[in-house]
């Protein structure tokens, strides 16, 4: 068991950014998974940190979360993002979970470094948050279940010990939600189908379950459709913020190499460094503004959190949509500034924009959020005519 040594997380920090950033380019480059920096978080206790303090982690607040995110995405980023579902399946499960289940999860991240994330995704479903009823069926068998079904995009599953798959049951009236699968189960086959342009290192591959038998108990969360409710304010909240402190990270990565390399390049014919020049420093200020703004609002959605106010929830999917473009703004504009150099693979900065680009593809995209907002506007000016 390795436990957080809070008195030196910044140095541990700084250390774990340096190390993921000096092979992100190989994971980005090949597709492969960075099994070493999950190796090096699990040895500073990093895994479990959002497990509660009585089962051996750290309970961290979202702050404390947001701050271990961070660094890990301006090292590597698509570490962050499987540390972030981890992070997520953690809080929410402790609400509907059973406690033996809950303490055999915690223990084994805490001891073993086991990661846990959500199977959802379907070829022809799509993203379940759109509704409809997955194709992928739980049928009763002496003593549990038989799991049988595809999902896509299924982040992390190079290293996942444990699946939270999305399905539904074989009942007269299904019931929706999580069989919880082992991954070492017989019947679970991985098809290496992630090619994407950024966020290369995920490891987002499709996985088969074929007959797939756990034992009853493992069907952790199962309810009928209508009983699925929106998920918390809190829980939409942390969502929000550690997908936001992922793409931000990205582009402070970016703003980092930009303003190197414009302190370094000095033309012949100019006889100083293009950060001399006006030109430069009026686009790196109004890069600072973007990442001023995406600062702004990612701490007051924390500390909305904090205090049990939380924002609408409108409110907050706009601070996902906002900080993600400022995101994407903030690398292309890097781009742009730089030309050839910038589009060189041989340098960090159109990996960074490529990563950021991903931000936009996360639950839920730009036309719920923007759909969610307008109706809150018209409700807010016109109540009686709102839809």
């Amino acid at each position: 068991m390795n436990a957080i040594n809070f008195d030196r997380l910044g140095d541990t920090l700084a250390s774990l950014t340096q190390s993921f950033a000096a092979t992100a380019a190989e994971h980005d480059r090949d597709a492969s998974f960075p099994f070493a920096n999950f190796a090096a978080l699990h040895k500073h206790g990093l895994l479990a940190l959002t497990i509660p303090a009585a089962d051996g982690g750290a309970e961290a607040d979202l702050a404390t979360t947001a701050r271990v995110i961070a660094a890990v995405a301006r090292g590597e980023p698509s570490t962050a993002l499987v540390l972030t579902m981890q992070y997520l399946l953690h809080r929410t499960a402790a609400r509907s979970w059973s406690p033996e289940i809950l303490r055999r999860l915690r223990a084994d991240a805490v001891q073993n470094g086991a990661l846990v994330n959500a199977l959802r995704v379907e070829p022809e479903l799509g993203t379940p948050a759109r509704g409809g009823l997955p194709a992928t069926i739980g049928r009763r068998v002496p003593g549990g279940w038989s799991i049988s079904g595809t999902k896509i995009y299924s982040t992390g599953i190079p290293i996942l010990r444990w699946l939270a798959v999305w399905g539904r049951t074989d009942e007269e009236n299904p019931r929706v939600g999580f069989f919880l699968v082992p991954r070492e189960t017989q019947g679970i086959t991985i098809v290496p189908t992630w090619n994407h342009l950024g966020m290369r290192a995920t490891g987002s591959h499709e996985v088969t379950l074929q007959d797939v038998v756990i034992p009853e108990e493992y069907g952790v969360d199962l309810r009928l459709p209508a009983n699925w409710a929106e998920r918390t304010s809190t829980d939409l909240t942390w969502m929000m913020v550690l997908q936001c402190t992922i793409y931000d990270s990205v582009a402070r990565a970016a703003r980092d190499w930009l303003v190197r390399y414009l302190t370094e390049r000095a033309p012949t014919n100019l006889g100083a460094s293009l950060s001399t020049l006006p030109r430069f420093q009026e686009a790196v200020g109004e890069i600072e503004g973007r990442l001023l703004t995406n600062e702004t609002l990612v701490r007051a959605l924390i500390e909305s959190a904090d205090r049990f106010t939380p924002w609408a929830a409108e409110r907050v999917l706009l601070v996902k949509r906002t900080v993600t473009e400022n995101a994407i703004a903030v690398t292309g504009r890097a781009l742009e500034l730089t030309g050839n150099p910038g589009l060189s693979r041989n340098n960090p900065l159109e990996r960074h924009h490529r990563d950021a680009l991903c931000g936009r593809i996360h639950t839920p995209q730009d036309d719920v959020i923007l759909t969610a907002a307008g109706r809150a506007a018209f409700a807010s000016v016109l109540p009686a005519h709102a839809a």
